[in-house]
Parts: C-alpha cells; sequence; structure tokens
C-alpha cells in the first residue's frame, strides 16, 4: 500500500515511544514519515504567539513547534533514511487522525495514559482511530521484545482474514517468527455451567477431542494461501483452550507486535471495535495493531 506512515505526538510520555516505532515502521516499508499534531486553536482563548508578559519564544505555536522538531529529530535518528515532515492539523486528535488515514497505510498513536482527564481523551482517541480508521492502527504500548514474535489473533472469521494478511506481512518486513494464535473455549470455561445455567452442549454433541480437531481444523484453514505468499515466514499455530482476552494478553507478554482485527461495522467505536480488540489495546504487554476488516 502507498502513503507515508502518520504518527500523531502530543507532550505525553508515550508520544516519542509512537515516533520511534513509526520510524522503524517506514523504514519497513520504504515510505515517508509524517509527524502530526492536531490542535483546537479557538478553544484555547489564548494567542498562539508569545504572550507580552513572558518570554518571547513561550507562546503556544512555539511550544508546539518545538515538539515537532524533537519528534522529527528522534525519527531521523532512529531512522536516518527516512524522509521525514511535519504538521499542525486543526481541530480535535481523533478526527484529525482519522482524515489522516485516508491516505496513510499506517497510523501510530501512544496509548492511553495513567490518570485524568487527559489520560483518558488520549485514550479513546486510541480507541476511535481503531474503530473508525481507513488504514491499519498501531497503539504503542508494553515493552515489546525486540526478537520476539508477530503474534496475530486468529478467530476463524471472514473479517479477520485482514489482520491475518497484516501480520504475515509484518512478519516477513521484520525477519521474525510468526505465532498464530486461536483461542477457543466450552460454556463450562467461561463458568456458566452449574445450578441455574444451562446444561454445557459440548456435553450432549460431542467429545472434547471432536471439538478441539474442528477448532484446530479452522485455525488451519485461517493461515492457507498466506503461508504460500509469505513462505519464507515461519508459522508456528497455537491452539488453547481459554477466554480469548487473558489468553491474548498473556501471549503478548514476550511479542513484539501484536495484530487484531476489528468488525468493520457499527455506529459507536465499542461495539465497532468489539471487546477483544479493546481489551487488548488497554492491556497487552507490546504494541498493537488493529486491522478493520475491508482495509
Amino acid at each position: 500500500m502507498s502513503g507515508p506512515v502518520v504518527v500523531g505526538v502530543d507532550d505525553s510520555p508515550s508520544a516519542m515511544a509512537a515516533v520511534d516505532a513509526a520510524a522503524q515502521e517506514a523504514l519497513l516499508r520504504g515510505a515517508d514519515l509524517h509527524v502530526v499534531h492536531a490542535f483546537i486553536w479557538p478553544a484555547m482563548h489564548v494567542p498562539p504567539g508569545a504572550s507580552p508578559l513572558g518570554p518571547p519564544a513561550g507562546g503556544v505555536r512555539e511550544s508546539i513547534e518545538h515538539l515537532l522538531h524533537e519528534a522529527v529529530d528522534r525519527a531521523r535518528a532512529v531512522a536516518p533514511g527516512v524522509r521525514s515532515t511535519s504538521a499542525v492539523m486543526p481541530g480535535e486528535a481523533a478526527a484529525a487522525l482519522e482524515a489522516e488515514s485516508r491516505t496513510a497505510q499506517l497510523i501510530v498513536v501512544g496509548h492511553r495514559g495513567s490518570g485524568g482527564i487527559r489520560e483518558v481523551l488520549r485514550g479513546s482517541t486510541a480507541v476511535h482511530l481503531a474503530a473508525h480508521g481507513r488504514c491499519p492502527v498501531m497503539v504503542v504500548r508494553g515493552r515489546p521484545e525486540p526478537e520476539g514474535p508477530v503474534l496475530v489473533a486468529v478467530d476463524g472469521s471472514p473479517q479477520g482474514q485482514g489482520a491475518i494478511a497484516f501480520a504475515f506481512a509484518e512478519a516477513s518486513m521484520r525477519g521474525s517468527e510468526l505465532v498464530a494464535l486461536h483461542a477457543w473455549s466450552t460454556w463450562s470455561d467461561h463458568g456458566e455451567s452449574g445450578p441455574g445455567h444451562p446444561v454445557e452442549l459440548v456435553d450432549l454433541t460431542a467429545d472434547l477431542d471432536q471439538l478441539r480437531a474442528a477448532e484446530e481444523r479452522l485455525l488451519t484453514e485461517a493461515l492457507s494461501g498466506h503461508r504460500e505468499r509469505y513462505p519464507e515466514v515461519t508459522v508456528r499455530p497455537r491452539l488453547v483452550r481459554g477466554r480469548t482476552r487473558p489468553t491474548l494478553i498473556e501471549a503478548s507478554d514476550g511479542a513484539q507486535l501484536m495484530v487484531v482485527g476489528a468488525r468493520g461495522r457499527g455506529g459507536f467505536a465499542g461495539l465497532l471495535l468489539g471487546s477483544v480488540s479493546q481489551a487488548v489495546l488497554h492491556h497487552a504487554n507490546c504494541p498493537v495493531t488493529v486491522v478493520r476488516s475491508g482495509l
């Protein structure tokens, strides 16, 4: 896919980590890097220039330009061969970056911080972009293991094929192993058997070995075709009996990147993204890329 890698920056502690990751992604793709800061000037009710009561270089505009220069310098240090540009975008961060996603091949943002209204809003920007962006969205969080595998969540649905394709491409570019994880469970695994709950259907229709074999076929079929396209990628399928969210979060420890899919339909960000994708965005131990179906 053509277009730049776009990274959204602010003054949060995670912003520079996002710049590092975005610069590396641009280098892997042979793409340009575009550093963006979104700002609603009128809402601040302050002049963009320096205040007459403060130092000459103390204005809001100067502070933002300094932030962008710092981000671009950092990107060039990480990936000297990448062409890096910057811009201040008018408007709210989520809307500005969503607009950028129409021509970008990847959007990169930092993870949610740890307190205060600003941090909550920052987190919702990541969720909004993952749900509504027009390209894959990487949320940089946790402590990625540089030598670890790319981890992709496989659910067997047609909507999840885009995430699998993206994960194979990432593993190929990074020269890393790909772990394809499919978690499956029965009603009893969710604590729903016993008094007052339906009898576990698997006990009535099939034994666990048959169910496990069916889930293994689902995983194999989901990966077919992609393996032929990327023969250089070492694939390690993992079939795990357990609940999807905690299984993925645990598996992210030691990975360099996790890739998950999103439904691509719906009116609200939460419904559109899905509970599993939202959970890993907030709790994974490595960066997470969300790939919406149809991208």
